[in-house]
């Protein structure tokens, strides 16, 4: 069989907009995007293909609007803006949006998708999908490390440095420079480095910072938004998360054992609830893994684990914990619960 062309960016372009337009809330705009959808499918057969797909995403969305267990209207909503900012940024996204919704087969709908690529996240300046690591050499000499799904901009002028991390984890090595602080700054707070080495995972509104070497200086977002002279210093081999609450307790960490962990790509548990580490691993796995977070609660685990062979490690998962049972639908679709009684 002849290998499929990739879709080209004009259409991936178009298809964006389809998506918009064909889940909009309102009725008669579907219906009449419908008939325009028919022409533009039958106009050449990357459209067919591309259509093929698409159809699936907009299917699911239009079911989810049947029900009472989801709404997609606000992912709806998001999509639309995002698609009427500028033309740079616009270009971005639908060729973001394409290239995870039109070139590959998902299978969440389209509103629990944008839970996971916000608008935020497709606009970044740098940003990973599922599964990827990058590192990045900044102008300043600093070097960043972007962990699966993973978006920061970057702010640098004359005067200062600031990496605005939008969602995920990254690992920062901060060149000197004595006349631009350097600083991570998330919706929950900022971290001015004092020294050199960290790690800044964000996620489910909390942002946890581990450091490996040297020291930084950590304010709340009420801290920063009030100009307060007030920190906290966290030390090398020690740990804390920032919510709208405030600072954590400091933890104390095995800095070599996070190193390690990245330079091998692994996931080390210590005393971890299972549902977090199939959270982590859902970040970095191509296609999704379900599970019912109150049937699983109450299970704490230690292990190590591969972040980039996600099969291996849901096998040692298994082997760690029997009384849990792994089932793939499809390499895309995996379903973890508790397993049943023996007879």
């Amino acid at each position: 069989m002849p290998e499929k062309q990739p879709i080209p960016d004009d259409i991936a372009e178009q298809a964006a907009d389809w998506i918009v337009r064909l889940t909009a809330g309102d009725a008669t705009e579907r219906e009449q995007a419908q008939s325009g959808f028919e022409v533009w499918k039958k106009q050449h057969p990357l459209h067919a293909e591309a259509a093929a797909s698409l159809q699936q995403v907009i299917g699911r969305v239009n079911e989810v609007r049947a029900t009472t267990h989801g709404n997609p209207e606000p992912a709806h909503a998001a999509l639309k803006a995002a698609l009427a900012e500028g033309n740079r940024s616009r270009r971005r996204f639908r060729k973001t949006v394409a290239t995870l919704v039109v070139a590959c087969a998902l299978l969440l709908p389209a509103w629990q998708l944008l839970q996971i690529y916000p608008p935020a996240y497709l606009m970044a300046d740098l940003r990973t999908t599922t599964g990827q690591w990058q590192t990045h050499d900044l102008p300043d000499g600093t070097r960043i490390t972007l962990n699966s799904i993973s978006a920061v901009n970057l702010h640098f002028d004359i005067e200062r440095r600031i990496l605005e991390l939008i969602k995920g984890e990254i690992l920062v090595d901060v060149a000197q420079d004595t006349d631009r602080p350097f600083l991570i700054e998330t919706a929950e707070g900022s971290i001015q480095a004092l020294g050199t080495r960290f790690v800044v995972d964000r996620h489910e509104q909390t942002t946890t910072l581990t450091m490996l070497e040297s020291k930084v200086s950590v304010q709340t977002a009420e801290q920063r938004a009030e100009h307060s002279h007030e920190s906290t210093l966290v030390q090398a081999g020690e740990r804390i998360h920032i919510t709208a609450q405030g600072v954590s307790a400091i933890e104390t960490i095995d800095t070599r054992t996070i190193s390690d962990a990245w330079q091998y790509r692994h996931l080390v548990v210590q005393n971890r609830p299972l549902t977090e580490v199939l959270d982590e691993l859902n970040r970095h796995r191509r296609g999704h893994i379900l599970y019912d977070r109150a049937q699983l609660q109450g299970i704490d685990m230690a292990v190590v684990l591969p972040l980039d062979d996600t099969d291996r490690a849901l096998q040692l998962l298994v082997d760690s914990l029997p009384m849990i049972r792994i089932r793939t639908l499809t390499p895309y679709l995996v379903l973890v619960d508790l397993a049943p009684a023996s007879e």
